[in-house]
Parts: structure tokens; C-alpha cells; sequence
């Protein structure tokens, strides 16, 4: 069991936690309704940003640590309110108001020891600005896992009228619908003016989520706040949803996008290479930026080349992974602070050089000129065909993937991917292989190896 001295830290500790971050919400709220009660050097400070709101909140708790009683917290909150606000403030009815939120947090109610028996029947409220923010039934999911107590009761509120069918569909999800008229911040104040008294209707409740992204509803938590509750702030940030814990002062995120199926790591390789020679051939450019490489990615995949680095190559940066595959890429970088310029491997121009390094033939030129591939059969026997001399050549079973394609290159004077592309093929290079029925994929330690695939005579 805690001993007294125990719970009586815990409880300062969380104290402090509230203050610090009701203090910190005021001071955003004035920027917006009230900028010229902050000094003109902190009024186009971005005090939202995550980074402002942890120096603040911390040091405003290092001076409350030192507050020995209530009439000290309230000095100390005061003159550090006087560093960054005009003395217009400390004068006007909203400073009261502050005070006396203050004084309700710093006072509050100690926690039964028979904590169990009143949790018995314990709800918690869900609290939702429809016009301001929308959460899903996976969102909602995630709001569950992170109360103590069941959602039993959920509330939306919005001008239902201009809401298209999302009445029916907020029904069907067991919500209580009020209707607000039409105006700027009717469904937070309506929301506010519920929710202030939403302890009254349900004694039992011990958990609220307030779910809007505008501030205007930061007077409503503190209210929750003051009468015991706990209060879960929701709002949407970027492609997240965060959930702040008054009690904890801890933040949780949901992302709103669907995570991607991440390659393999030769799909991923065989990517690359596939939309740096596409690039390079668009460009004329044999050297690429790494950063526009990393663009064009993005772009055609919808996830990043970090988010596969991360996956595959933990603790490895991106530039990391064209260094360490020398055989598929050289990468060039005159110092650890300039542009990193990447080019495959195989950067021969295939009318100049051939697989030794002489001129090539004149038939050889011939073929680049005049061959073509007109059908998926058609590529798949150039394949084949391709194979069956590169494993003559070099006494082998199988040939790398990367191989293959290069000597494809030099005989064609196209990608294999350029190929595909003309020929409205889907997938890339090694799904295609996969689909041949005459060859063979497979992995080694190496990478991917292309053989003839035995038939069953």
C-alpha cells in the first residue's frame, strides 16, 4: 500500500501538470482573441508548436516546485505571467477568472480510499464537434483502448442540416445528435454549455472526451478538470489524431493514414533502380540528387525511402543504402554536408560499350536498332533467350537479377521497366519474372537470381 507521504507527491506532481498546461492554453487563447495582452516581442511567437509548449510548461513547473502552499503556487504563476504579458491583463475581469480556475485546480478533492466501490458502474462521455472534426469507427476504437472506463454515452453536435447523410450514419453509431444552428464555433458552444453541466446528468461519469481541434473548447476541460474529471482532448494534428490526458499530461497519436505494405528489400532495390533510370532517360542526366530521388518515390509509391530504410535497415539513413549495394549503385558525395549524387552501376552506353569493355560489333549495334517487343510472350523469350547465353558464358545456373537487366539494356537500348511500361504491363521487374513460366526466381545472401525453370518432361 502507498503511504501518505507517496500519494501526496503523485497527487502535487499532478497538480502541477494541470496548472502548467491550463496556464499554457490561456496563453494561446489570448493570442487569439487578445493579442495585445501579450508583450509585442512573444505575440508572433507559434506558442502551438510542441516545442514552445514543452519549454513552457517545464519551466512554469520548475517555479511552481518551489511554491510551498496555494498563496505561494498563485505568486509564483503571476509573476511568471508578468515576464510575458502587459499589466492591461492583471487589470481585466479574464485575470479574475483565471485566478479562480486556478484556485479550483490547486484545491481539489482527495481521492476516497474505497476507490474501487464508487468505480463500480464508472462511464466515461464522448463529447464530439461534428463540424469541426470527424472520427471514424477505427479512430473510436483506439479512443476506447486509451479510457479506463467504458464509452457508454456519445454526443455529437453539429448543423445537422448542412451535414448531408452524416446524421444517419453518427446514428446508426449509437450517438445522441443535437442540433446547433448555423455559425461560426454554435456547435463548440453548444458543446461547452452541454458538457459544463454533463457531470450533473451522469454522476457516474468519471472520463470525458472533448473532441474538437478549436480552442474555444479549452474553458470547458478546465471546468471538467476542476469537478474531478478526467479529461481526454481531442484533435486532429496534420494526418493524426492526438489525445491529450489532463490528469497525466501525456499525449497519444492514431494516424489517420493507412500504414503501407512495405517491399521486400529486392523489390525495393529493383524499384529504384527502375525509377532512376526512367529519371535519367527523361533527363538526359546520368547523376541524380539523392533528395530528388527521394521526391520521385514518394511521389509514384506513397511512402517515403526512410520508411523502408526503417523497416529493412534499422538505425541506417537513407544515403546509407546506395553506398552499401555498390553493385547496383555509385553514389558520390565531396563532403559529409554536400548534395549526395546518385547513377546505377551500369552507366556504359550500351552503343559505345559492350559486357568487355570494346567497341561492339556492327550486328550488335544492328540488334539495338532493330529489335522490338511487341507482347508480354515476346519479352519473356527475349528473356530466356538472354539467359540461356549469359549461364553458357559464364558456366552458371543462375544469373543476378541486376545482370539480366543489363544485358537486356544492351541489347535492347531500353529498361526492362521502359519495356513493361510500353507493353501496359503491371508490377515491376521481379513480379514479372515471377509470372514467367519459364523462369526462376530466386534468393540468395546476393540478392535475386534468374534461372531457366525446369519443366517435367
Amino acid at each position: 500500500m502507498l503511504n501518505h507521504s507517496c500519494l501526496l507527491s503523485v497527487t502535487h506532481s499532478a497538480v502541477l501538470e494541470q496548472i502548467s498546461i491550463y496556464i499554457y492554453e490561456a496563453v494561446l487563447e489570448m493570442q487569439r482573441q487578445h493579442p495585445e495582452w501579450l508583450k509585442e516581442k512573444y505575440r508572433k511567437v507559434t506558442w502551438q508548436d510542441d516545442r514552445y509548449q514543452s519549454i513552457f510548461k517545464d519551466r512554469l513547473k520548475q517555479e511552481l516546485l518551489n511554491a510551498s502552499d496555494q498563496k505561494a503556487q498563485l505568486l509564483k504563476v503571476r509573476k511568471f505571467l508578468q515576464l510575458i504579458l502587459e499589466t492591461s491583463f492583471f487589470e481585466s475581469a479574464e485575470f479574475k477568472v483565471l485566478v479562480k480556475n486556478l484556485r479550483q485546480i490547486i484545491v481539489q478533492p482527495e481521492t476516497p480510499s474505497n476507490g474501487d466501490e464508487k468505480s463500480a458502474g464508472a462511464i466515461a462521455i464522448l463529447l464530439l464537434d461534428a463540424e469541426n472534426l470527424q472520427l471514424d469507427v477505427e479512430t473510436e476504437k483506439f479512443l476506447e483502448k486509451i479510457c479506463t472506463y467504458p464509452i457508454q454515452i456519445k454526443i455529437a453536435f453539429a448543423n445537422w442540416r448542412s451535414m448531408g447523410r452524416k446524421d444517419a450514419e453518427f446514428h446508426e453509431r449509437h450517438y445522441e445528435l443535437i442540433h446547433v444552428p448555423p455559425g461560426k464555433d454554435s456547435a463548440d458552444l453548444k458543446m461547452a454549455t452541454v458538457g459544463s453541466s454533463i457531470f450533473v446528468h451522469y454522476p457516474n461519469a468519471k472520463e470525458v472526451l472533448v473532441c474538437s481541434s478549436d480552442n474555444a473548447i479549452i474553458h470547458l476541460c478546465t471546468t471538467l478538470q476542476t469537478h474531478g474529471l478526467t479529461v481526454y482532448r481531442v484533435r486532429k494534428q496534420k494526418d493524426a489524431i492526438a489525445v491529450f490526458n489532463s490528469k497525466t499530461g501525456q499525449t497519444q497519436t492514431h494516424s489517420l493514414k493507412p500504414i503501407p505494405e512495405m517491399p521486400s528489400v529486392e523489390e525495393f532495390i529493383a524499384s529504384l533502380k527502375q525509377l532512376i533510370k526512367a529519371e535519367q532517360l527523361r533527363t538526359g542526366s546520368q547523376w541524380l540528387k539523392l533528395s530528388r530521388i527521394s521526391n520521385l518515390f514518394q511521389s509514384k509509391y506513397q511512402f517515403t525511402i526512410t520508411q523502408v530504410v526503417a523497416t529493412h535497415f534499422p538505425g541506417k539513413r537513407t544515403r546509407d543504402i546506395f553506398f552499401e549495394y555498390p553493385s547496383e549503385f555509385v553514389a558520390h558525395q565531396v563532403s559529409e554536408r554536400s548534395q549526395v549524387y546518385i547513377t546505377l552501376f551500369e552507366m556504359a552506353d550500351p552503343k559505345v560499350l559492350n559486357g568487355n569493355g570494346s567497341t561492339p560489333e556492327p550486328d550488335e549495334q544492328n540488334d539495338i536498332v532493330n529489335s522490338s517487343i511487341s507482347s508480354q510472350a515476346e519479352l519473356e523469350e527475349a528473356l530466356v533467350n538472354l539467359l540461356k547465353n549469359l549461364t553458357a558464358k559464364y558456366s552458371k545456373s543462375a544469373i543476378s537479377m541486376s545482370s539480366l537487366g543489363s544485358e537486356f539494356y544492351k541489347k535492347y537500348g531500353k529498361t526492362i521497366s521502359k519495356i513493361m511500361d510500353e507493353l501496359n504491363l503491371n508490377g515491376n521487374f521481379p513480379k514479372f519474372i515471377k509470372s514467367c513460366s519459364s523462369l526462376k526466381l530466386g534468393q540468395t545472401k546476393k540478392g535475386w537470381q534468374v534461372a531457366i525453370a525446369q519443366t517435367d518432361d
